[in-house]
C-alpha cells in the first residue's frame, strides 16, 4: 500500500542514489539551507561501487575540500594520484617546474572507503534524510513536471514529493529512463579488466598508464598499500580474453613496457571488468528533474575521469539551483510562501531557468572533453594533433605539465590543443629531431 509523503517530513530535493554525486549533491545543498531526502537503493551503508578506476582527478579537489573529507581522506591513506604516461615515443613524467607550485592532485582511493566516508558525511548532514533500501520504481507527476518519486522499501511502496528530483543513480539511470530523457550511445570498441595487488612496486610510486595504441593499460596505487591494475584491450582480443581471463590478463600485463613485476605481487581480488561498456551522454535537467554524475554523462573508464567528475556535477547543481528550491517545500503542501497557481508558477518558473543554466554549463563544460573521448573510444591511433602534442610532452617538461593539468581535467580541449600549444609541440619536435640528426652525424 502506498502511504503519500504528504502526511510526513516535506522535501525541497529528492536524490536518487547515495553514492558520490548523490551524497556530495545532498551535503552541498542542505548547506544551504535544502530539505534533503537521500536515498539508496541498496540497505548496506557500507556498500560501494566495484567497477571503478577508484582515482579521483585534481579537478574535484575543491569539492573535497568544500564538503570536508580532505583531512579523512588523508588519515585512511588515500594516496594523491601524480602520474607517468607511456608513449612510443617514450615516459611523459609530468614534475613542478623549478621554483614552481607543486601539481595539482586529487586522490586514488578505493570505493570500499571512499563511498561509506562520503554517505556517512551526508548522513550527519543537518537537512539530509539518507533512506536505505529505498529504490526509485517510477516518478510523480503533477502539471506537467516531475514532482516526486514513488519508491520500493522494506516496508512496502511510499510516494515522496519534492519540487525536484535528482538522478544520481548511474549510467543506467531509472530516474532518467522515467522522466523519458534519452541518453546518447557512443560505441566503446575496447573492453576492461582489472584486479587489486598488494607488494606492486610502480616506477617513483605513482600512478602509471601505457598508450599502446590502440591497447591501453594503468596502474594506479591506493590506500592501505594496493595497487588497481587494469587493462583495456582492443575488442579484437577478446576472443583470447574468454577463453583464459587470468592467463590472458597476466600475460598482457607481462608484455607492457617498462612492466610492473606483476608476479611477485599478491593478487587481493577477482579479475572483474566489462566488455561492453559504452559512452552515454544524456540532458542534463528536464522539468522537476536533473541528472549528475554518469546518469548525465558516462565517460570512458580509461581517462578516469567519472568520480571526478561526479563530484564536480553535484557542485555545478547546487550553486545553480540552491536559491531556487531552499524552503520551498514540497509540491502541494502549501508551503513556501503565497498561495494558488500564480505562486507556484513562479517558483517554478525561477527553478526552470535555474535547472537550464545547470544543463547549458553542464555541456559547456564536459561536452568537448566527451566528444573526443567518444572518438577514442573508437580504438583509433592517436590523431595528428595529439602525436604532435603527445610526442612532445615526452621531450618537453612544460608540455608535460600542460598535458598533466588536461589529463587533471583542468583544462579544456580547446586550451590542450590551441594553435600556439600546436606550434610550440611543433618547435620542441623540430629541436629534437636536429638534435638526433646532429648526434647521428
Amino acid at each position: 500500500m502506498t502511504s503519500p509523503e504528504s502526511a510526513g517530513p516535506a522535501y525541497d530535493v529528492v536524490i536518487s542514489g547515495a553514492s558520490l554525486a548523490g551524497s556530495a549533491a545532498a551535503i552541498l545543498l542542505a548547506r544551504r539551507g535544502v530539505r534533503v531526502a537521500l536515498l539508496e537503493r541498496r540497505s548496506d551503508p557500507a556498500a560501494y561501487k566495484v567497477l571503478c578506476t577508484h582515482s579521483i582527478t585534481a579537478n574535484a579537489y575543491p569539492v573535497l575540500d568544500e564538503i570536508g573529507l580532505v583531512p579523512a581522506l588523508e588519515k585512511a591513506g588515500a594516496v594523491r594520484n601524480e602520474a607517468r604516461w607511456y608513449t612510443r615515443w617514450g615516459w611523459i613524467e609530468p614534475r613542478a617546474a623549478p621554483g614552481g607550485p607543486e601539481l595539482p592532485y586529487a586522490y586514488n582511493v578505493r570505493r570500499s572507503v571512499l563511498d561509506p566516508m562520503i554517505r556517512a558525511r551526508a548522513a550527519e548532514t543537518p537537512g539530509v534524510d539518507l533512506l536505505l533500501g529505498h529504490q526509485v520504481t517510477g516518478l510523480l507527476q503533477e502539471d506537467g513536471r516531475t514532482a516526486g518519486v514513488r519508491v520500493s522499501t522494506p516496508d512496502g511502496e511510499r510516494e515522496i514529493r519534492a519540487r525536484l528530483v535528482v538522478g544520481a543513480d548511474g549510467k543506467d539511470s531509472a530516474v532518467a529512463k522515467f522522466a523519458g530523457i534519452p541518453a546518447r550511445r557512443h560505441e566503446n570498441r575496447r573492453f576492461g579488466y582489472l584486479a587489486h595487488f598488494r607488494n606492486l612496486p610502480l616506477e617513483g610510486g605513482i600512478g602509471q598508464t601505457w598508450f599502446l595504441e590502440p591497447d591501453m593499460a594503468y596502474a594506479f596505487p591506493n590506500d592501505d598499500g594496493v595497487t588497481v591494475l587494469a587493462v583495456l584491450p582492443d575488442k579484437k582480443r577478446l576472443p583470447a580474453f574468454r577463453e583464459d581471463l587470468e592467463g590472458s590478463f597476466l600475460s598482457f600485463v607481462r608484455g607492457l613496457p617498462d612492466a610492473p613485476p606483476i608476479d611477485s605481487a599478491e593478487r587481493v581480488s577477482k579479475i572483474v571488468g566489462t566488455v561492453d561498456y559504452p559512452l552515454h551522454s544524456r540532458k542534463p535537467a528536464a522539468p522537476g528533474v536533473a541528472l549528475i554524475g554518469d546518469a548525465a554523462l558516462t565517460g570512458d573508464p580509461l581517462w578516469g575521469v567519472g568520480c571526478g567528475w561526479a563530484l564536480q556535477s553535484a557542485r555545478w547543481l547546487t550553486d545553480a539551483i540552491a536559491p531556487a528550491v531552499a524552503g520551498g517545500g514540497a509540491p502541494g503542501t502549501g508551503t513556501g510562501g503565497g498561495t494558488g497557481a500564480g505562486a507556484a508558477g513562479g517558483a517554478f518558473g525561477a527553478l526552470d531557468k535555474a535547472l537550464e543554466s545547470y544543463a547549458r554549463g553542464h555541456q559547456r563544460r564536459l561536452r568537448g572533453h566527451q566528444q573526443i573521448a567518444a572518438d577514442f573510444a573508437s580504438s583509433r591511433p592517436f590523431n595528428p594533433m595529439e602525436r604532435l602534442v603527445f610526442s612532445a610532452a615526452a621531450r618537453d617538461e612544460a608540455m608535460a605539465r600542460h598535458m598533466y593539468l588536461f589529463a587533471s581535467r583542468l583544462i579544456g580541449p580547446l586550451r590542450f590543443l590551441n594553435p600556439a600549444i600546436l606550434a610550440k609541440a611543433a618547435a620542441i619536435n623540430l629541436r629534437h629531431r636536429r638534435a638526433v640528426a646532429r648526434a647521428a652525424a
